[in-house]
Order: C-alpha cells, then structure tokens, then sequence
C-alpha cells in the first residue's frame, strides 16, 4: 500500500459539556497540527498517490473555516462537543468527498484509505482512518 501525508495546523477555541471533561468545561484555546495520509494500492500512470498540491489545497479549504473561531459556535458542531476525535471525523469526511468528487486531481480517484490525525500537543493525538467509497 502507498500513502502520501499533507500537513497544515488551526488554532480554535472551544468548550465542552460534561464532568469527564474537569475544567476543559470552560472556554480554552487549543492548536491543532493536522496529518492526512491518503492510501492506494498502485501508483498512478504518472508515478504518485495522489496530487500533493491538490490534497494540501483541498485540506487548506477545510481547515480554513475553523480556524482562529470558537467551534461552539460553529453550525456544523451545534450542541456537540469538539473534541479531537469529533474533529478528526469532521476532516475525514471533508476529505474523503474530495477525493470521490475528483477535487484532489491525479490519483483521487484510486484512493482506498483515509487517515487523519490531530496532534493536540507533543503527547497526545487522536485519528479516524477508515476505507472510502469509489469516486463519483
């Protein structure tokens, strides 16, 4: 299997509902550096995974609107808590429609795996990684 990683990073505010969560209850900053490893099983006819200008690009478009904003008040989160999962699932989703509607250009349409990661600090990180569907 073949994979290519793009990198980028937010910076969000956000609060969380719920005793497990101690004081993270309260408003409270965060940075997130964001990782998206896209999987294929062959390389493309030209020698890639994918478009890595594309796939930075398109990931670009989906960071952009969370950062610098409190994600409480954000429609897409409305009465969920953003934890780094959620926000992992969030990015996954975005990406994988990238990659089925031809957005990522060369190799998006034979990419089987998505897996994104959200480092919240230098010991600790969540990922969603799942299969996707064929391109449109």
């Amino acid at each position: 299997m073949y994979a290519v990683e793009v990198r980028d990073h937010i910076m969000i505010a956000h609060s969380f509902r719920g005793d497990l969560f101690g004081p993270a209850q309260a408003l409270h900053g965060a940075t997130f550096v964001v990782d998206v490893a896209f999987y294929r099983e062959d390389l493309t006819e030209e020698g890639v995974v994918v478009d890595i200008a594309r796939a930075h690009e398109a990931l670009k478009g989906v960071l952009g609107p969370l950062n610098y904003r409190n994600l409480d008040e954000v429609p897409a989160f409305a009465g969920r808590n953003t934890t780094t999962e959620v926000l992992a699932r969030h990015v996954f989703d975005h990406m994988a429609a990238a990659a089925r509607s031809g957005d990522l250009g060369t190799g998006g349409d034979g990419i089987v795996r998505i897996r994104v990661s959200l480092h919240e600090s230098h010991v600790a990180r969540a990922w969603y990684e799942a299969d996707i569907g064929p391109a449109a």
